[in-house]
């Protein structure tokens, strides 16, 4: 059966956990050389509109190491470019390929594509949501802190589609997410209200990101300006600065509390330079993990898209 995942709500929280373990297993075999070859004839394609440095590596690494094959295609390099309709080329592809895996704008591009596709397609970044990232990250919190349980996690800064994940998985998980953003750069409305309304976590909004700072566990955030938004840049330093993951934010936070950052970074921007390479730090491991965690979705879904 086709499983899709555009969203984190297209996950419940039991796949959630299954693909989270099976990330840690794999990650396990791997480090003791273990292999593990359950792809071997199959291909995805990863359809990447914007760039791209952990998440097309990790995608392609995976796949390679699941013993399939990757072809990467840029839309400029397809009849996309020429006008094809999204429909002719989910179609297409369909009866090439085992799975999609797209990174573009539009979150009405993706979805179209997987209406018409007959394989999985797998969202790696849109600018409304970033599931497996958040996935990931989720994985990097349990090696770090144990669980997800009963931990405060602060979002500090720019309500954008790592934001809008965030707060999808901490409706579907049970998570006590505080997000702090300006007042006119907040989460869509219709995310927050939605996760409120089907999911079981505690979501605080707030503009203070020292309330969403004090006491956390984990410590996120994201560039100012995401691909796209590159002309807002300036003055959005201007209105961010009080946002900055400095130390002085961090020291509001618990004693062991992590800090995460998906990359790229601008040091000296959205988190400072001493932040970044300190102890409390885990961006480096939580870029690590992007690949595992792609792994067990890329096992779990061509598997059960054959059942």
């Amino acid at each position: 059966m086709k499983q899709n995942i555009l969203n984190l709500w297209d996950l419940k929280r039991f796949d959630i956990d299954v693909i989270i373990q099976k990330a840690f297993s794999l990650k396990k075999d791997r480090n003791k050389y273990v292999e593990y070859h359950p792809l071997v004839g199959k291909t995805i394609g990863l359809l990447f509109e914007k760039a791209s440095t952990r998440t097309r590596i990790s995608f392609e690494t995976a796949m390679n190491q699941l013993g399939g094959s990757v072809i990467y295609l840029n839309p400029k390099d397809t009849q996309m470019s020429r006008n094809e309709p999204i429909k002719d080329t989910a179609r297409v592809l369909s009866g090439y390929l085992d799975a999609i895996v797209v990174r573009t704008y539009s979150q009405k591009f993706i979805e179209e594509m997987a209406r018409w596709s007959n394989i999985p397609v797998i969202n790696a970044l849109t600018d409304m949501y970033h599931p497996c990232q958040i996935l990931s990250d989720v994985m990097t919190i349990i090696e770090k802190l144990n669980t997800y349980d009963n931990l405060k996690i602060a979002w500090i800064g720019d309500g954008n589609n790592v934001a809008h994940s965030w707060i999808n998985i901490a409706a579907i998980l049970g998570l006590n997410l505080t997000l702090a953003c300006p007042k006119d750069y907040m989460p869509y409305p219709e995310v927050i209200n939605n996760a409120r309304e089907k999911g079981i976590g505690k979501i605080t909004i707030t503009t203070d990101p020292i309330e969403a700072a004090a006491d956390a566990d984990v410590i996120n955030t994201d560039v100012w300006a995401s691909m796209g938004q590159e002309s807002e840049l300036q003055e959005r330093k201007k209105i961010f600065q009080p946002y900055q993951v400095n130390q002085s934010l961090v020291n509001y936070a618990k004693d062991q509390v992590i800090i995460m950052h998906c990359l790229p970074a601008h040091r000296g921007e959205e988190i400072t330079d001493d932040v970044l390479e300190g102890e409390h730090s885990v961006v480096w491991k939580q870029a690590e993990n992007k690949m595992y965690l792609h792994k067990a979705i890329l096992d779990k879904i061509l598997n059960d898209s054959t059942k």
